[in-house]
C-alpha cells in the first residue's frame, strides 16, 4: 500500500513522456505508485512506460484501448491503492518537491479534501497573453475562500496539479463523461459537496502549452460546454429552488448566460448595464437597470425571503472587480447576493 497513487494517462506521448517521468522519479517524497494508462498509442509510448516499469516497481502499466481521457482516468482510479490520488500529465514537468509539499498541506489541515499548486505555462514561445492572464488568475487563488469566490469563473485548480483524498473522489462519483470539462466538473462537485480546497502557494508544476492541447481541440472544452456546465451547477446550488438571477452585463457574455439560464428553467429578473442608452430597454423580457437599482431585486421584500442572485457576467478586463466593488458598496455579500461567472 502506497500513500499516494498518481494517475498518468498517456496517448501518443512518446515525445514528452521522458521529461514527465524524470520529474516524477526526482520526487523528494517517494511513497507513491504510478498508474500509467497507455490509451491506444501507436508511437513508442508503451515501450517508454515498459522500460520505466522494469526499473521501478512502483509503476504499473494499464491499457486504455483508445477510449479517451476520462475512461483512462477511470481505469487508473480503479487500480489505485493510495490514500491520496494525484494527477500528472504525460507532457508536463513537475517540481521535485510537489508531492512532499501537497502532502504537508493536507496533513496539516485534515479538512482540506483537495489541493493544487501554482503553475507556469511553457515553453515561452508558445504562451500568449491570454494564457499568462489565466496563469496569474489561477496562481492568485490559494485559500478555500478564494477558490470558492471564483469557482464559477473557471476551474480554479489545474487538473495536472490535483491531489485529492481517495475517499472523497470516490464519494462524489469519480470521473464522469457528460460532454463537458471533466476536471471542472470534478472540482465543482468537490465544492458542491461542502469540501474545503486549497493550493500550495508556489509554482510547482510546468504546464505545457501548444496548439495540440485538448483544451484547444476537443469540443468538450468549448465555451458552450463551459457555459452548460456552469448553468448545471448554478441551478443546483446557488440558484436552486427557483431563485431568480440578475445578470450583470448586457453584452454577448451576459446574454449567452441568460439564454442558458432561461433554457434551464431559471427566471432572469433583470440585466444590469453601465451604458445609459440600454437602461430602460428589455432583453428576453427582462428590464435593463442601472447598477444602483439591484437592491430591489436582491431584497424584494426587505430581506424576508431570498432575492435574486446577481451574476457578474462581463468579460472585459477589470470589469469583475468593478462589479464586486459596486456590490460591496451597496452592502451585498459575495457568494450570498452576487457571484462572478466570467
Amino acid at each position: 500500500m502506497r500513500r499516494v497513487s498518481i494517475l498518468l494517462p498517456c496517448r501518443q506521448a512518446a515525445r514528452h513522456l521522458p521529461g514527465a517521468i524524470a520529474s516524477l522519479r526526482g520526487q523528494t517524497f517517494e511513497d507513491y505508485e504510478v498508474l500509467a494508462v497507455d490509451d491506444g498509442s501507436i508511437d513508442d509510448t508503451y515501450a517508454i512506460l515498459y522500460t520505466w516499469a522494469q526499473q521501478d516497481g512502483r509503476v504499473r502499466i494499464l491499457q486504455g484501448h483508445g477510449r479517451g481521457l476520462i475512461a483512462a482516468l477511470a481505469t487508473a482510479l480503479a487500480g489505485a491503492r493510495g490514500e491520496l490520488i494525484a494527477r500528472m500529465d504525460a507532457d508536463d514537468l513537475t517540481d521535485a518537491t510537489r508531492l512532499e509539499k501537497q502532502i504537508a498541506l493536507m496533513d496539516a489541515d485534515p479538512r482540506v479534501a483537495a489541493c493544487g499548486t501554482g503553475v507556469e505555462y511553457f515553453p515561452p514561445d508558445e504562451v500568449r497573453g491570454g494564457a499568462r492572464r489565466y496563469e496569474a488568475w489561477i496562481n492568485g487563488l490559494t485559500t478555500d475562500e478564494e477558490i470558492a469566490r471564483d469557482i464559477f469563473i473557471e476551474c480554479p485548480i489545474p487538473h495536472p496539479t490535483l491531489m485529492i483524498r481517495r475517499n472523497v473522489l470516490l464519494g462524489i462519483g469519480g470521473y464522469r463523461d457528460l460532454g463537458w470539462p471533466e476536471d471542472y466538473d470534478l472540482i465543482l462537485r468537490v465544492w458542491g459537496g461542502g469540501y474545503r480546497m486549497a493550493k500550495v502557494p508556489e509554482v510547482l508544476h510546468r504546464w505545457r502549452e501548444g496548439p495540440e492541447r485538448a483544451s484547444r481541440t476537443d469540443q468538450r472544452y468549448s465555451p458552450s460546454e463551459f457555459l452548460r456546465l456552469k448553468v448545471h451547477f448554478l441551478t443546483r446550488t446557488l440558484l436552486a429552488g427557483g431563485r431568480a438571477a440578475v445578470v450583470w452585463g448586457a453584452g454577448p457574455v451576459g446574454k449567452a448566460m441568460a439564454r442558458a439560464l432561461i433554457s434551464a428553467g431559471t427566471p432572469v429578473a433583470a440585466f444590469v448595464d453601465v451604458d445609459d442608452s440600454k437602461i430602460g430597454q428589455e432583453i428576453h423580457g427582462a428590464p435593463v437597470i442601472s447598477h444602483d437599482e439591484v437592491r430591489r431585486f436582491t431584497d424584494p421584500d426587505g430581506g424576508r425571503r431570498p432575492g435574486a442572485l446577481i451574476l457578474a457576467a462581463v468579460g472585459q478586463a477589470g470589469a469583475r472587480e468593478e462589479i464586486r466593488t459596486s456590490c460591496r458598496e451597496q452592502g451585498l455579500v459575495e457568494g450570498v447576493h452576487f457571484i462572478a461567472v466570467a
